[in-house]
Formats: structure tokens, C-alpha cells, sequence
């Protein structure tokens, strides 16, 4: 029976791997009021690129994970400048629309590309097992992604505060108006913004194939679960996605291991409790980040 530290650090890294896949979709509804519900596309993508590279091209595990980043920030740019660029000023039906119809189009292609099954990801054998911490038997696959999720946070972090793209992409969210006279270019900043988000969710769905799962309708089964963390943790803001992730990763997990019955619920009732004493989200975006 696992005790209550095992059972945290399990939500810990399901939670940090909700943030890298959601953080994207947060920034994209943040700042540039955009909804892109076809956000989990971009994480199937990475997925299904990471057991290509794996399988047919015979990468390794780490070395495939820049380039899943890479080809779906890449593609991602591809996409915005063909349909998504045309609708940010249109109505947020619209928007839904075409990402909803986008999502449709993703499974039909992963389903007549790889088939209706799971595609499994071998991990490296550094990666397999537990290791002992503190007494405690961790796995090591999760301890790397709570440790990819760190790096990513500080990098984030620190890319958006201390750096001068990041005050771009601050000038470009408060005072766009005031941005481009002063010779921001608005759309491309935007459009580098949504290639970052969208390159790491693919990163995230990368990591998160023995987690999650891989098949065609992981945009769908997933959509909700993206949808709660940027919610909760309030669209816009890095720390915010963070926190949420954390405890909405926590709280799923510890409901399906202490009340299986009923576990699949935990996760939304927590979404309730949260908005109820947080109706704005956990963190209210000021500037950004």
C-alpha cells in the first residue's frame, strides 16, 4: 500500500506534466485572447513524433525530445500563419469552430496514420526502476518530469522578466497600441509566443505517452483536463498554470488511489472548491507572468 509521501510525489509529477502541455494553451487565451481548444493537438503530435523518431529513425528517448520540440513549434507556426492568424479578431465561436474542427481533422489523420491503438514508448533503462529517497522508493521516470517541469518553470520564468523578448511579450499584452509605435512588431511576437506554447506541449505530450497515453482521440479525452488548469490557475500566468497543475495533479491522484469509486470525479470537484474561493484563479495576471 503506498503511504501519503508516495502518493503526493506521483500527483506532483502527473501535475508537472499537466503544466508543460496547458502552460501554452495559457498563454494563448491570456494574451493573445485567442481559444485554441486544438491545443492537445499539438501534444498528440508530439507524442506520435516521438515513437516515429524512436521506432523508425532509431533515435534515442533524450535526443528525440529537442527535436519533438522543434518540429511542433515549427509546424505550429505553419498553422497559425494559415488558419489562425485570419480569426483573432473574429468571435470567439468562430475560434472554437475552427479549433474544434481542427481536433476532428488531427484524429482522422493519426487514426489512418498509425491506427485506433495505443503506441507504447520504451524508456531508456536509466529511466525505468525506482530509486530510493529519503527512504523512499521514487520511480525515475517521474522524478524526471518533475525535473524537466522545474527547468521549464525557471526558464519561462526568467525568459518573460528578465529578458527582452519577454518585455516585448509584456508590452505587446498591456499596450499593444503603444507597442507597435514604438516598433514591436505585435503579430510576430504572437506568433513566436504560440510556437513556444505549442512546442511545449508537444514536449509534454512527449513525455506523457506511459502516463497519459497515446492514441487519435487524446485531443478530445484530454481537452477538459488542459481546459481546468488554465482556468484555475488563470489564463495568462505561468505561476498560476503552475500552481493549479500542482494541486489539480495532487488531488486526481490521491482521489483515484483513496476513493477509486468515485477518483475520476475528485479532479473537478477540486476545480469547484478552487473557483468558488478563487473565481479570477489562483494568480490574477498583472503584466505578465
Amino acid at each position: 500500500m503506498a503511504g501519503l509521501p508516495g502518493i503526493l510525489f506521483d500527483g506532483i509529477a502527473y501535475g508537472m506534466l499537466l503544466f508543460l502541455v496547458s502552460v501554452g494553451l495559457s498563454v494563448t487565451l491570456g494574451m493573445m485572447n485567442f481559444i485554441n481548444l486544438a491545443h492537445g493537438v499539438f501534444a498528440m503530435a508530439g507524442g506520435y513524433l516521438l515513437v516515429t523518431l524512436m521506432g523508425s529513425a532509431g533515435i534515442g528517448f533524450l535526443a528525440a525530445l529537442p527535436l519533438v520540440f522543434v518540429c511542433t513549434a515549427a509546424a505550429s507556426l505553419l498553422l497559425e500563419r494559415t488558419l489562425y492568424r485570419p480569426l483573432y479578431r473574429a468571435t470567439h465561436l468562430k475560434q472554437v469552430l475552427l479549433t474544434v474542427g481542427i481536433i476532428f481533422v488531427a484524429v482522422a489523420a493519426a487514426t489512418w496514420g498509425w491506427g485506433p491503438q495505443q503506441q507504447p514508448v520504451a524508456l531508456p533503462p536509466y529511466l525505468g526502476g525506482q530509486v530510493s529517497v529519503l527512504g523512499l522508493e521514487l520511480s525515475r521516470y517521474r522524478l524526471f518530469l518533475v525535473a524537466v517541469g522545474i527547468a521549464v518553470t525557471l526558464v519561462l520564468v526568467f525568459g518573460l522578466e528578465r529578458t527582452r523578448f519577454g518585455a516585448r511579450i509584456r508590452a505587446s499584452v498591456d499596450r499593444q497600441a503603444t507597442a507597435e509605435a514604438m516598433g514591436i512588431h505585435v503579430g510576430r511576437v504572437f506568433q513566436l509566443t504560440l510556437a513556444v506554447g505549442s512546442g511545449l506541449a508537444g514536449l509534454g505530450g512527449a513525455l506523457g505517452v506511459n502516463v497519459l497515453g497515446l492514441d487519435p482521440y487524446f485531443p478530445l479525452k484530454t481537452l477538459v483536463y488542459f481546459l481546468l488548469v488554465v482556468v484555475v490557475g488563470g489564463a495568462g500566468s505561468v505561476r498560476g498554470t503552475l500552481l493549479a497543475a500542482l494541486l489539480l495533479g495532487v488531488a486526481d491522484t490521491a482521489g483515484k488511489y483513496y476513493v477509486p469509486e468515485v477518483g475520476a470525479f475528485i479532479i473537478y470537484a477540486a476545480m469547484v472548491l478552487l473557483l468558488l474561493a478563487f473565481p479570477r484563479g489562483l494568480v490574477v495576471r498583472r503584466g505578465f507572468a
